[in-house]
């Protein structure tokens, strides 16, 4: 079953519409990408699925709020600061390794079944457009990127790549960890 309406999710998303502007769509359809890769590869309850829309909502928000392609940094303050908002500072545990690791090449030391390191491989598997599949099946690959198009997105990412390529040649992709 596809996940497609999430609550909080969308609720999160609007809050930032006006930030990521044309990339609003994009930015949506990554982040139910993501999250219905990470609930097919994991299998998760309602309370994960809260902690999913909100790791999903912010990880690479910082792109758009904070205007910079380093953004784990800004995506981790916000993320912190809406746990504090609802007062669930104790999902931070959870929620900010999600986000801080989800561009990690090699696995996490989190367990498999986790939700980190199912969430780092829902984004590997969306970034690779579904080369990477981590166990998940064509099929299922194939449903997820039906119903929620790329709209844009992983050409944007390619321009920004590309822009911090030519400005910090040192340092192009200071978001992926080993």
């Amino acid at each position: 079953m596809l996940l497609t309406q999430l609550e909080l999710l969308d609720e999160l998303l609007q809050r930032y519409r006006g930030e990521l502007g044309k990339d609003f769509t994009g930015y949506r359809n990554h982040v139910y990408r993501v999250i219905n890769f990470c609930h097919l590869l994991t299998g998760t309850d309602a309370l994960q699925l809260q902690k999913l829309s909100i790791a999903g909502a912010f990880h690479d928000l910082g792109i758009w709020t904070a205007g910079t392609f380093d953004y784990l940094p800004p995506s981790l303050h916000l993320a912190e600061a809406y746990l504090e908002e609802i007062g669930r500072p104790e999902w931070a545990a959870e929620v900010l390794p999600m986000i801080e690791l989800h561009h990690k090449i090699t696995p996490t030391a989190a367990q498999p079944g986790s939700l980190v390191e199912g969430f780092r491989r829902a984004d590997w598997i969306d970034v690779s457009l579904g080369m990477l599949s981590f166990g998940l099946s064509r099929q299922d690959r194939r449903r997820v990127f039906a119903a929620f198009p790329d709209a844009g997105f992983h050409l944007r990412l390619v321009q920004l790549s590309a822009r911090r390529l030519l400005t910090r040649p040192w340092n192009p992709l200071p978001m992926l960890r080993l």
